[in-house]
């Protein structure tokens, strides 16, 4: 019975193993999204000088924008594998940086990079506000807010989880 269970144990801990092929479209996604930005950037750059302020802010904020979603994938990506899969192999210390990321403070980077995201589309929506409506200006703040909230919520989570720890340790 021990050997059956052993044997189930190892198949559920090799599952994870299948996470690699999330991580790899990820990437793969990734590198289409850079396709993206770099036609953003072409664009951006073409018309630089018939752009007027407030358009070159919107053009800069977009760019602001996926790079802070390309910066979120590399984060899930590099921090999910090296806490889900496996561990990097160090070459000569150059990664030591990865594994300081855990679960909880994944989740609060994720979080705050969600909020830094909506922030730039809300004030790409304020500086374009003549195109919505005040009840669409009313939501997205609205719905923005719910983002800040939730970010808080999840700093604050992580922080009492983090003291709970750091009792246990001294108990």
């Amino acid at each position: 019975m021990k050997r059956l269970e052993l044997a189930i144990e190892s198949i559920i801990l090799a599952t994870r193993w299948l996470l690699v092929v999330f991580y790899i479209g990820l990437g793969l996604a990734l590198a289409i999204y850079a396709v993206s930005f770099g036609k953003k950037l072409y664009e951006f750059a073409f018309n630089a000088l018939t752009l007027g302020d407030t358009d070159t802010i919107l053009k800069m904020l977009g760019l602001i924008d996926a790079a802070l979603v390309a910066s979120l994938v590399v984060m899930v990506i590099i921090s999910g594998y090296e806490n889900f899969v496996s561990r990097f192999d160090e070459n000569d210390g150059k990664v030591h940086w990865l594994g300081t990321i855990d679960v909880g403070s994944l989740k609060v980077k994720v979080a705050s990079t969600i909020v830094a995201i909506s922030s730039i589309h809300l004030l790409q929506v304020f500086l374009n506000s003549v195109s919505y409506t005040t009840d669409q200006l009313m939501w997205l703040t609205i719905i923005h807010l719910a983002f800040v909230l939730s970010a808080l919520m999840l700093a604050y989570i992580d922080r009492l989880m983090g003291l709970a720890k750091g009792k246990k340790v001294e108990d």
